[in-house]
């Protein structure tokens, strides 16, 4: 079994905010992270880095540097599945047949912006997004996702970091 951590809209540096304890540890344990956009600071993509490996998607909050750095939309494979990642998915409306037309090849699209968790599963892709780790927004708590992947395919689960 893989493990997957999947954070979005870090909106990192701010002030004297950094990434919870609880995720930091998750971030470290896990395989693989995928960070989905707004990390904002190319300092911030290289302290997750020290966490271990990374794939990463550019924000609308991104410096430039980071837009040069990261694609806009990236398919990560994970022992032979394929998660494809954006940070924007466009307006709810639609967005989950959006964004498997994005994807059309993925077993899961995961996504960021609203900061507002999603774990749903439409037409056989996973629909996920993780919120985010520091800015609740209209979210209820700060969270990110964890996914297993292993022979039964993926199995996302929503971390509340708040608890």
């Amino acid at each position: 079994m893989t493990l997957v951590a999947v954070i979005a809209d870090t909106h990192l540096p701010r002030g004297a905010r950094q990434l919870p304890e609880a995720c930091v540890r998750r971030c470290e344990a896990a395989d693989l992270i995928l960070h989905l956009g707004d990390v904002v600071a190319v300092s911030v993509l290289d302290e997750l880095r020290a966490l271990g490996p990374v794939e990463a998607v550019y924000g609308n909050m991104d410096e430039p540097a980071l837009r040069e750095l990261l694609p806009q939309r990236h398919v990560a494979e994970v022992d032979g599945v394929r998660i494809g990642l954006v940070h924007v998915a466009g307006p709810r409306e639609g967005r989950e047949a959006r964004l498997r037309s994005w994807f059309p090849d993925c077993e899961a699209v995961v996504y960021g912006h609203t900061h507002v968790p999603q774990v749903e599963e439409h037409g056989g892709v996973w629909i996920l997004n993780p919120g985010s780790p520091t800015e609740r927004r209209r979210s209820p708590e700060r969270s990110m996702l964890e996914l297993e992947i292993g022979p039964a395919g993926i199995r996302p689960r929503l971390i509340l970091l708040d608890t």
